[in-house]
């Protein structure tokens, strides 16, 4: 039987995740997944101080994208409903490595295998990578204020973490196709023909 479609769109903070994947949305009429941000109430506290604030952030982030993600399984996959996300729960391990204690981390590992033990993988993954000009300057557009004291050197560590976990994900499901796409080189949000060509890409994978 053919899979469901599944895809999830990835990347460092600014990169324009949400952007292409509500594009991709539109453009196949798949509900969308959006990773929820905006509610996480440690998140401000976290960019003013990582090491105070990480652990209760990354729990957050972890059980709500957990119960994100047990939904899209029961209420779309499950009925053969395809869906596309602007993230995986496995980023999840690229931030809480980079940010946990020591000690953290290894509890965190436990609870992490424990929740997503079961829960559907993409079957497409698209990872989005910018510049830290690029990443810094759209972070800025948008205007969060919870992002407006992310450091340029966390963000570019950030970068260099996503590339370093999307090699280990690639050796880990090489059945799931990774598409590669740079951020710096096209503007799919206002050129058209930009966004067609990610389309035309995402066809033949489909």
């Amino acid at each position: 039987m053919k899979e469901v479609p599944f895809i999830t769109v990835e990347g460092p903070i600014g990169v324009g995740k949400t952007s292409l994947a509500k594009a991709i949305s539109k453009h196949y009429d798949y509900p969308l997944l959006l990773e929820i941000v905006d509610e996480n109430p440690f998140l401000e506290r976290f960019y003013e101080n990582l090491e105070e604030w990480s652990f209760q952030t990354e729990m957050f982030f972890l059980c709500n994208r957990y119960k994100q993600l047990s939904d899209i399984k029961e209420h779309f996959l499950n009925k053969n409903i395809p869906v596309v996300a602007d993230y995986h729960i496995y980023k999840n391990l690229i931030f809480a490595r980079r940010t946990l204690k020591e000690e953290e981390y290894p509890k965190y590992l436990d609870i992490y295998d424990i929740l997503t033990k079961d829960m559907p993988k993409p079957n497409i993954m698209i990872y989005l990578q910018a510049s830290l000009d690029t990443l810094l300057s759209r972070i800025n557009h948008r205007g969060r204020s919870q992002e407006k004291n992310i450091s340029p050197d966390y963000l570019q560590q950030l970068s260099l973490d996503y590339e370093q976990a999307m090699q280990e994900f690639e050796k880990q499901n090489p059945n799931i196709p990774i598409l590669r796409l740079n951020g710096d080189n096209m503007d799919f949000v206002n050129n058209k023909q930009d966004l067609d060509n990610i389309l035309a890409q995402l066809d033949r994978l489909l």
